[in-house]
């Protein structure tokens, strides 16, 4: 998978430096939130699969694995708007 996970939850915080100069400090996340960020994403996907086949083989909806698919989307925005506040 790109690196685009890395990027997007990559800080970025302007300062100023000792002689009024402006800084830029660069915050890179952890590797253990890059996993799991790649992780929830790859699972949301699996499960939105999941989902189709199953409309497509039964006809109905099923309210389990969408709400589980709105709990791993709800992670996974929760963590991109809590590394970015």
């Amino acid at each position: 998978m790109p690196e685009w996970v890395k990027r997007a939850l990559t800080r970025r915080v302007e300062r100023k430096g000792s002689r009024g100069k402006q800084q830029i400090i660069i915050i890179k996340p952890s590797d253990k939130i890059v996993y799991l960020v790649k992780f929830t994403l790859g699972m949301t996907a699996c499960l939105s699969c999941l989902e189709v086949a199953h409309l497509l083989v039964l006809g109905r909806w099923n309210s389990e694995v969408f709400a589980a698919i709105t709990g791993l989307v709800g992670t996974v925005t929760g963590v991109f708007i809590g590394q970015h506040a």
